[in-house]
């Protein structure tokens, strides 16, 4: 029976320097999903640096440094082999070729060690389509151009030690892991309840025109359920795999079900109303986005415009006044809520999320055409 290592297990990031928000949700759904499945999956090693809940018999928790120098990962590492390697886990630093490079290197430290791998499956994102760059070819597709990052680095390293390989791209990740306010849910759960006990009207936060396009959501527990086929099914050799919900969503459907849910109103004239200066902001993305690359193929020369990220709520700033304090610091004792909630929570991660002014929109034929048929609506995902 095979067996597996998966980085990035737990959903604690308090350094900058750890886990990402996505990839510690995303890590702990994978070792949930290979530990039901012990009938397949005999030995599962959890790589992380602190265990937040107990696992199923058929998995092993070691705490690692994944910082750590080479030398001292393989001793941590020595004796370990296994069939399978999930890295989830995506360590953050301050520019983009600073995280190239050192999670190049950590995924180098962890494999260089094992002689009888038959797969690794890398998870990194939409990013790899510059979604955070800008407006990407819609609908996005894994033959689209890849942008220099993680995914193209980690093909040439493949391709060089003969290593067999899956990257998945998921897209606004949709999830919970003990400890880790990082993620898409909770900040929105955080938001609305605050919003609940301050005047009970829901404000959208984010760009007026984004409030009408299209998005696409990973629920992390589909997610995982993707990574366990990919690895064993024979055609998923040396691919990448868009992996989303299945369904394409717009806030002006999400939005109002979220009121609903948290007892609150969406004013009927939301982006009407007055904002208070200073309490917005607009952030101007690459000059260039990454539809341009394709633009002239398409028809789209010269028809290309940049992205903006619009919060007609800065929520960084939401976060700090006064009044919102108090509203959690009043909602954490009645409820029994965790106090540094409010603080911990990625205000900067949701602002983006909800103010971009394009849509992001990802195809999942090419799983389909393997014989995934993995789906869930987005808003049971919640």
């Amino acid at each position: 029976m095979p067996s597996a290592i998966v980085t990035g297990a737990t959903g604690s990031s308090p350094a900058k320097s750890q886990n990402s928000s996505a990839s510690g949700i995303l890590g702990r759904e994978i070792v949930g999903a290979l530990g039901k499945d012990s009938e397949t999956w005999q030995t599962v090693q959890a790589l992380s640096r602190s265990q937040k809940e107990s696992y199923p018999p058929n998995v092993k928790h070691d705490f690692i440094d994944l910082t750590g120098d080479a030398k001292s990962m393989a001793k941590q590492l020595q004796g370990i082999q296994v069939d399978y390697v999930f890295f989830a886990a995506y360590l953050q630093k301050d520019t983009e070729q600073e995280n190239w490079d050192v999670n190049g290197k950590t995924r180098i430290k962890i494999t260089g060690t094992m002689n009888k791998l038959k797969r690794v499956i890398l998870t990194t994102g939409a990013k790899q389509y510059g979604v955070h760059l800008g407006p990407p070819k819609q609908p996005m597709e894994e033959s689209d151009p890849w942008i220099e990052g993680p995914a193209e680095d980690f093909g040439r390293q493949s391709k060089r030690r003969s290593m067999d390989w899956v990257v998945t791209y998921p897209n606004d990740v949709i999830g919970v892991a003990k400890g880790n306010f990082m993620n898409l849910a909770t900040s929105i759960g955080i938001y609305a309840a605050i919003s609940k006990e301050i005047d009970g009207q829901l404000v959208f936060p984010g760009s007026e025109t984004f409030y009408t396009c299209f998005d696409c959501f990973t629920y992390s527990r589909l997610h995982a359920q993707l990574n366990l086929w990919a690895a064993m099914e024979p055609r998923c050799s040396s691919q990448a795999f868009n992996v989303i919900n299945g369904d394409t969503e717009s806030w002006q459907n999400l939005w109002p079900k979220m009121a609903k849910r948290f007892g609150c109103k969406v004013p009927a004239n939301q982006f009407d109303l007055p904002v208070e200066k200073g309490t917005g902001s607009i952030m101007d993305l690459a000059p260039e986005p990454p539809t341009a690359e394709t633009a002239a193929e398409r028809g789209l020369q010269g028809k290309v415009a940049p992205g903006k990220v619009e919060q007609r709520i800065n929520l960084i700033k939401w976060s700090q006044r006064p009044d919102v304090k108090k509203a959690w610091e009043r909602l954490a004792a009645r409820e029994g809520l965790e106090k540094d909630g409010l603080e911990k929570a990625t205000w900067g991660f949701l602002g983006f999320v909800l103010g971009r002014n394009y849509n992001i929109v990802q195809s999942m034929s090419k799983a389909r055409r393997l014989g995934w048929n993995g789906y869930i609506d987005t808003w049971d995902s919640l």
